[in-house]
């Protein structure tokens, strides 16, 4: 079968920190001539887990019981469903590269699905906690900036829509002091034909400057295990994820002049309530 990974641009600068992963994956699954059987073979050699400490593993979507929820069917077998399409490709992607946050969202619904007394996960209304875990697993960026005024001040901008400050006036930022992660995999399917308009669920982050010295497999590190942290508390995501327009990232596309971000259809003000 042929892999997804044919159908990425690996040199897309979004795609930066996943991109020695897939270059191997797209290598491992050519030689392999099977996709899943490469996902296992780093899932194995990372030593990928579930919440329950199952080994993580990608199996057919066949293996899926009738009427049971998907997140139930990975806390109780470590299995994860994985159709033949690059959103479950890229689901696995996020998986290999988060392992920790990926653990921790699937506990979460686990818990939300026991909560609601149902296996099913679609007999009872989701509920607020698993609503946001939701969004966060299928469309989140991480937006991580410096503990100090300036990283303060970009979060203020940010959130206030206040789109020529974060990414004009402090767009400068970005090129030492601020990072994007993505991590939604929907999100990146969006983005393997990228258009203007698409935007990410960001959860912000605070970090010590120090975090901007370490390489990056030590920043994913960093950022999978105070992340994962972050979520042991059950509502730990309601109400804290702000919009950002990927494609306003400084670099992340061409024409960034300002008639780019004067495009209210895309940089939209923020509205009063």
């Amino acid at each position: 079968m042929s892999t997804p990974a044919a159908l990425i641009d690996w040199s897309q600068p979004w795609l930066k920190p996943f991109r020695v992963l897939g270059q191997r994956f797209s290598t491992a699954a050519a030689a392999s001539d099977n996709w899943r059987l490469a996902l296992n073979t780093i899932a194995q050699e990372r030593g990928i887990r579930n919440y329950l400490g199952l080994p993580i593993s990608f199996v057919a979507q066949a293996e899926l019981p009738a009427a049971t929820a998907y997140e139930a069917f990975i806390g109780n077998s470590g299995k994860v469903p994985t159709r033949d399409n690059l959103h479950d490709f890229l689901n696995a992607l996020i998986w290999l590269s988060f392992p920790a946050i990926k653990a921790r969202l699937n506990a979460l619904q686990a818990a939300e699905l026991a909560k609601a007394g149902t296996l099913s996960g679609s007999s009872k209304p989701r509920g607020a906690a698993r609503d946001a875990a939701t969004i966060f697993d299928e469309n989140a960026a991480l937006l991580l900036v410096p503990d100090n005024a300036a990283g303060q001040a970009l979060i203020a901008a940010l959130r206030q829509h206040q789109w020529q400050q974060v990414f004009v006036e402090q767009g400068h930022m970005f090129a030492r002091d601020a990072e994007v992660w993505l991590f939604g995999h929907a999100l990146l399917e969006k983005l393997v034909q990228p258009y203007k308009a698409i935007t990410a669920h960001t959860l912000v982050l605070s970090v010590p400057e120090s975090y901007f010295a370490l390489a990056d497999d030590a920043k994913r590190d960093w950022i999978d295990q105070s992340i994962a942290a972050d979520l042991v508390q059950q509502d730990a995501l309601i109400g804290r994820l702000t919009p950002l327009p990927v494609l306003g990232v400084p670099g992340w596309s061409g024409g960034q002049d300002q008639a780019f971000y004067a495009d209210t259809a895309v940089f939209r003000p923020k509205r009063s309530k």
